[in-house]
């Protein structure tokens, strides 16, 4: 016994050597196998992804591609008769006819987007007799992205080890023994996907097809929610997985399904695939990639190397994104890393203290964003890359009306800006379908997103020809906030000639706005038709309304289009006359409204809500992402805000939790921001009564809406830098709702607009010193609670309304360390 724990240490320490860049605090890890998907550990390149289980005898390794979507490119008018009921939609809101508006408003529907399939399953299966394992671990090193599941039986320690690597563009799965000759494997495949599987020249190939259509998941009225047929023969990709082995000793041999290894002392799996996806404009199919060479390619390029030069070149790569911030929260608590994730989620959710589990929550985000957003024309989704189901949920897709951006909140101010470009690709391609949506179904100029996209960039109004309920269907605002996303592309990069290329791209979703705004009796500019995503209203007593005029969050949105318009056209010196008719709109758009209640109105009338906690806070879009309500700037409609999120409650979905931090810190008040933010981390399962299905986090950390969504994880990181270090308002606001609890801490690599890398480090609740280094030049303003200086600067801090500022002309490449004179 004594001998076999000298083993088992010995190696313990050479895995400790291998992960010598770890931090302990950065690793996610069990003492069982994974029973859900929702307690297996995501790995990903930012194409192919995989969800890894741990199981003993028959290990499961679920896996995604991140193009391998139903359908094909959109039809450029699906219903020609939606204009001709505009006109009638906005005659009926005139009259105050709400419910035939409704009604006429499910007529400009057009068709579903598509969905996000899963590629298959890879299967390990090890015959140990049914033997108990001992010493069992499991754990994702999220600094590293590497997977490690370890155990033993009668004395031999198995191990086995995996990444996805981006350089290589293949996952890479290692198994190893602590005795020779005691790997005996067999390695298949299998797909809900229709699939052929063939194993051939010790290469295990799965080819397939992706349905020509998928019903979402919430659609139950067809008998054949998946389409294969294609009648355009323009719809449903192709796709391959490949497996090749390479084994030290041992034999392996080729089955008919199915690879078989015996005895052998090491192998290395090395797992490629690709898809037929050639752009969203493209048919899969006849003018299609070579998924065959491509996947043939990638596994070349990995098999022609060694396992040691394949693991130094993803760490590499992983680190040079990664490493760029750290976080460290109250020093002096108890480090509980030893524990597993479970069991700290299980204590943190009955009121523990464990500021390790919310930094490394905090960097879990930027690992997934990492690991998920690195393919051209495929943003992160709604589950980042990682889908287990033929219909996920919600198709897994990108919904406009907050969740999509919701996943690129942190990908600026979290350092990761180079992983912007899958979603800068997509709002592209969007504003040319979106342009003859547009077109046909409004007879307007510009380009204009609803509810619901994909990869193919539909921008029509879903729901099936008027299937669907116009509260989230009919929603028109999808162009003008996905554009806010390039203009902050912009604000943090400055990189003036990436905004003279997306110029046109906002200012045509400005365009389709200017088109779309109606005059109301008073001489105000208004939206009609339009909606509250996804709240109703009361009138006339107890009936219920979605179809109004100038829901708040439509004029917040526009209003924020049009000022980043301006902004933008300033920027460039270009376009003056078109910024005039802009600035003149603005002025005339409906004012924001505050309520009996002392709240932000929600809609254009005081109206009472259907759900008064719905989980949606859409009308405080002004406060964020936006910056157009500040307690700074505009106080009384940051108390009508306050209200807002007092009377909608603390409780919600996870994501709905982290948009609500995000604006209790907008709002300086990160004592709330931090109660919200722990209710992220609360344990939840699926189908467990004793969860009651709340919004919180799985035992893998993902995100729980439930069911899973992964822009909840995007939004908490987001939301602790909102907490630590603001940037609007054309300012750097350092701690500016730092909540009581996490009185010590420091933070290093975080990102400001301007592009100025932050770190702070604060003692007891106060700053102690701050740097902030410049890479570009140009004006820069400090605002900070306590009186401070800048070493270097001859100039003093000024007290203003909340804190004091200083403003300084910076330096590229110069930084700066700021200190408390208080």
């Amino acid at each position: 016994m004594l001998h076999h724990r000298l083993k088992l240490l010995t190696f313990l320490l050479l895995l400790s050597v291998t992960f010598v860049h770890a931090q302990q605090d950065l690793k996610m890890h069990y003492d069982t196998p994974a029973k859900e998907w929702t307690e297996a550990l995501p790995i990903g390149n930012g194409r192919l992804g995989a969800m890894i289980f741990g199981k003993i005898e028959e290990e499961l390794i679920q896996l995604n591609e991140a193009s391998l979507w139903s359908g094909g490119p959109v039809k450029a008018n699906v219903n020609p008769d939606a204009f001709q009921y505009l006109a009638p939609v906005r005659e009926a809101l005139k009259e105050g006819n709400y419910e035939k508006a409704y009604d006429l408003t499910k007529k400009m529907q057009g068709i579903y987007s598509e969905a996000y399939m899963p590629l298959g399953d890879l299967v390990l299966k090890q015959n140990f007799d049914n033997k108990k394992p001992t010493d069992y671990y499991r754990d994702l090193n999220i600094q590293d992205g590497i997977a490690t599941t370890y155990f033993t039986i009668e004395g031999v320690t198995y191990k086995r080890e995996i990444f996805a690597s981006a350089p290589s563009e293949c996952i890479i799965l290692k198994l190893t023994a602590s005795q020779p000759e005691k790997l005996s494997v067999v390695v298949s495949t299998k797909s809900l996907l229709k699939n052929s599987i063939i194993a051939q020249e010790q290469i295990l190939s799965m080819k397939g097809k992706a349905p020509a259509h998928a019903d979402p998941n919430y659609i139950e009225y067809n008998k054949e929610p998946i389409i294969y047929k294609d009648t355009t023969h323009c719809r449903g990709m192709r796709f391959e997985l490949l497996v090749k082995p390479i084994i030290k000793g041992g034999k392996l041999t080729t089955l008919d399904d199915a690879l078989k290894i015996e005895n052998a002392t090491e192998i290395l799996l090395v797992i490629s695939a690709a898809t037929s996806f050639n752009g969203y404009d493209k048919c899969p199919d006849s003018d299609g990639k070579d998924e065959h060479q491509l996947a043939e390619d990638y596994l070349k390029k990995s098999t022609s190397k060694k396992y040691e030069e394949l693991l130094k070149e993803h760490l590499e790569d992983f680190h040079h994104f990664f490493n760029r911030v750290s976080l460290k929260l109250n020093k002096e608590e108890k480090n509980k890393s030893s524990q597993t994730i479970e069991t700290r989620l299980e204590e943190y959710s009955k009121g523990g203290e464990d500021s390790g589990l919310e930094a490394l929550f905090f960097q879990y985000g930027r690992y997934l964003l990492i690991s998920s957003s690195r393919t051209h024309g495929v943003p992160a989704n709604l589950q980042g890359i990682w889908n287990q189901h033929l219909r996920a949920p919600w198709s897994s897709n990108y919904t406009t009306n907050i969740n999509l951006q919701m996943n690129y909140w942190p990908v600026e101010s979290s350092n990761l800006s180079e992983l912007f470009f899958p979603l800068d690709e997509l709002i592209k391609n969007l504003s040319v379908t979106g342009a003859e949506t547009a077109k046909n179904f409004y007879h307007a100029n510009g380009w204009v997103v609803h509810h619901n996209s994909d990869i193919w960039g539909t921008s029509n109004p879903v729901g099936d020809y008027g299937k669907g309920d116009p509260m989230w269907a009919n929603w028109y605002m999808g162009a003008n906030w996905l554009s806010r996303h390039l203009w902050e592309h912009y604000q943090y990069t400055g990189d003036i000639e990436y905004l003279k290329k997306v110029y046109p791209i906002i200012k045509g979703a400005a365009t389709f706005t200017l088109d779309w705004l109606q005059q109301d009796k008073d001489g105000y500019w208004v939206t009609m038709p339009s909606t509250s995503p996804e709240n109703k209203y009361y009138y006339d007593g107890k009936r219920k309304g979605t179809v109004t005029t100038a829901a708040t969050m439509d004029i917040a949105i526009i209003k924020d289009l049009f000022s980043n318009t301006i902004a933008a056209s300033i920027q460039l010196n270009i376009d003056p006359d078109f910024r005039q008719t802009i600035e003149n709109a603005n002025k005339k758009l409906l004012p924001f409204k505050i309520g009996k209640k002392g709240q932000l109105q929600e809609w254009i009338e005081d109206f009472e809500e259907e759900d008064p906690h719905h989980r949606h806070t859409s009308h405080l879009y002004s406060l964020h992402p936006a910056n157009l309500i500040s307690p700074l700037n505009t106080p009384e409609l940051a108390a009508a805000s306050k209200r807002t999120l007092e009377l909608r409650g603390d409780d919600g979905t996870g994501w709905s939790l982290a948009w609500k931090v995000n604006m209790w810190a907008r709002l300086l008040d990160g004592n709330h921001a931090y109660k919200l933010f722990r209710k992220q981390l609360r344990l939840t399962k699926d189908n467990d009564p004793e969860y009651e299905g709340h919004g919180g986090a799985y035992p893998n950390l993902f995100d729980a809406h439930p069911p899973f969504q992964i822009d909840g994880n995007f939004a908490g990181t987001a939301g602790v830098i909102e907490i630590l270090m603001q940037s609007q308002n054309n300012e750097i606001h350092l701690l500016p709702a730092l909540p009581d609890t996490w009185h010590q801490g420091e933070i290093e690599g975080i990102v400001a607009k301007g592009n100025f890398v932050v770190a702070i480090a604060w003692d007891m609740n106060k700053l102690k010193t701050a740097t902030i280094t410049a890479k570009n030049d140009g004006p820069c303003k400090i605002r900070i609670n306590e009186a401070f200086s800048i070493k270097g600067i001859a100039a003093k801090s000024k007290k203003s309304a909340i804190g004091y500022t200083l403003i300084f002309k910076a330096k590229k490449g110069k930084t700066y360390t700021i200190k408390t004179t208080e």
